[in-house]
């Protein structure tokens, strides 16, 4: 494994009378020695003077810093002793939230974790309204000059600046380093948080054919976007393939190791968007669709992030109709994260309180005694429509009941149907089914939160063994992590772009066929779920 900064130990004669080489060239001598690396070495311009010094300082011996590039490899710090930390910052760059660890290269430890929100949310929640923003003074100008620089830009990379320094902040103060000595940064974002954090006009970026700027950005230093860690740390921002396929996913594919699989793998990530990946170490194949929001708590009304108060875990017993519920944090809850909604919801329809069309089942025609006390305690009639109170007010001295409405219900089944058609439409292009996947991988908090056996109940994963499914956690970040420990998770990020087609779902009949037949719990077809109990009622 190569890191990204590297410590290489190095021992150099003396000058002397009969030796005037000069102490760099002295330096690279040593060094280029002892290197089996055909990248030309060299000291940058801004270290000049504190390498040089450092090596005569220990005696022409001792341990020389290595940035270690794409084509290059720079000297940019030298000590008498071997230091026992060379940190590292990974982040995720998230629309909503920025995750970070930092890593000690000398052992690929990780010391240190953060996160926060992402402050650019006052400019805009979505992308879209970021990217307005972000073009609000170019798009009033008729003729661009080559320079030309949009403020409400400036605004946005400033802000995520500031975050990010944040970040480093807190990382170094934990890990009881100073902030100086984080000697490099990977970012991993979809793509336009990557324009955005560089500064980069995002205006094509959603205007047809949505092409973006830059795919890859290379040669970057921190001190060129005033970030604090070291000036000369080198960035490595995971690539991307277009403005509809990111950095982000990149790293999910490297984290997952589907691409080098022999076995044919799939990897979900669910945010806004569903994000799905299939194939294997001979090909991938990818898409995305919106099944995200309702999932993410963009759509229900009790819906919200994966957080400290959010509902994660649901489970009412259908003999008892018993209700347990757990909290994130194990505080007084606030919402509904996906994870408890997709219970809730599975929940609901074993103990049969909804139909198969996900509709609430009225109580007055109810003939099961101990279910109609359960509909009489939970079902309520607000604005013409049942809706399902889990938490009441007067329960942990809430000021709001955590409730489900029918027009949350109707946003979940549309999300649940759409995942569904994503998989098989994707799977139907390559001609498998979901028995010959070897694993699928879910990634992100829908997949560290999520009860698979609930997701396949309401028809939105496959009905396969519950081992086929691999909770991953953050595979962004995790992702941004492997390619500052090691040179070969570098070079796979160009082997997995190179490998991706990508499939187009708004212009796709089969997908809009199959989405129709999966708005049906588990689906309009029940043989594709021989798991799930069907249910027929006189009044659905």
């Amino acid at each position: 494994m190569k890191a990204i900064v590297s410590v290489q130990q190095v021992e150099a004669s003396a000058p002397g009378l009969s030796d005037n080489t000069a102490d760099l060239d002295r330096l690279q001598q040593a060094l280029s020695g002892t290197l089996q690396d055909e990248r030309p070495l060299s000291v940058p311009y801004s270290c000049m003077t504190t390498v040089a010094r450092g090596f005569r300082d220990a005696g022409f011996k001792g341990y020389a810093l290595l940035n270690n590039l794409e084509k290059s490899r720079a000297i940019v710090g030298f000590s008498k002793a071997k230091p026992v930390v060379v940190a590292a910052m990974a982040l995720d760059l998230g629309t909503t939230h920025l995750e970070a660890s930092l890593l000690n290269l000398q052992n690929g430890e990780k010391i240190a974790s953060a996160n926060l929100e992402n402050a650019q949310i006052r400019f805009g929640a979505d992308i879209l309204s970021r990217i307005h923003h972000a073009t609000a003074a170019r798009r009033q100008q008729k003729t661009l000059a080559p320079d030309f620089q949009d403020v409400g830009l400036d605004e946005l990379q400033a802000t995520i600046i500031t975050c990010i320094n944040d970040l480093a902040d807190e990382l170094a103060e934990k890990a009881g380093i100073p902030v100086a000595e984080i000697r490099a940064l990977s970012v991993s974002g979809n793509t336009t948080m990557a324009h955005l954090f560089l500064g980069v006009d995002p205006f094509t970026l959603c205007r047809e054919p949505y092409i973006p700027l830059f795919n890859r950005a290379t040669g970057i230093e921190a001190g060129q976007l005033n970030l604090v860690i070291s000036p000369v740390a080198p960035l490595f921002i995971m690539p991307s393939i277009g403005s509809y396929f990111g950095g982000d996913l990149i790293s999910g594919i490297l984290a997952s190791g589907m691409a080098r699989s022999e076995k044919t793998r799939m990897l979900i990530d669910v945010g806004t968007n569903a994000e799905v990946v299939l194939g294997n170490s001979e090909w991938l194949i990818a898409c995305a669709g919106a099944a995200g929001p309702a999932l993410e708590g963009g759509v229900a009304r009790m819906g919200m992030r994966a957080g400290a108060g959010a509902i994660e875990y649901v489970a009412i017993d259908p003999k008892t109709f018993a209700v347990e519920y757990r909290t994130i944090g194990d505080v007084a809850p606030i919402g509904l994260c996906g994870s408890g909604l997709i219970d809730l919801v599975a929940a609901l329809y074993l103990t049969q309180l909804i139909d198969i069309r996900g509709k609430f089942r009225d109580p007055a025609k109810e003939k099961d005694p101990e279910r109609l006390e359960f509909m009489k305690k939970y079902l309520q009639l607000r604005n013409d429509d049942f809706c399902f109170v889990l938490t009441a007010t007067d329960e942990n001295d809430r000021a709001e009941d955590v409730v489900l409405e029918q027009i949350d219900l109707d946003a979940m089944i549309r999300s649940k149907a759409a995942m569904y058609a994503i998989l098989r439409t994707l799977l139907n292009q390559v001609g498998l089914s979901f028995q010959e996947l070897e694993e699928i991988t879910v990634a992100g908090a829908f997949g560290r939160h999520i009860n698979p056996e609930r997701a396949i109940t309401l028809g939105m994963l496959p009905d396969l063994p519950l081992s086929t499914y691999r909770p991953i956690g953050n595979s962004s970040l995790q992702g941004a992590e492997l390619v500052l420990l090691d040179d070969e998770a570098r070079n796979e990020c160009e082997k997995i772009v190179s490998s991706i087609t990508y499939l187009e779902l708004n212009v796709n009949q089969e997908f809009m066929i199959r989405f129709s037949g999966a708005r049906f719990i588990p689906h309009t077809d029940p043989s594709l779920f021989p798991s799930v109990p069907l249910f027929t009622h006189s009044d659905s």
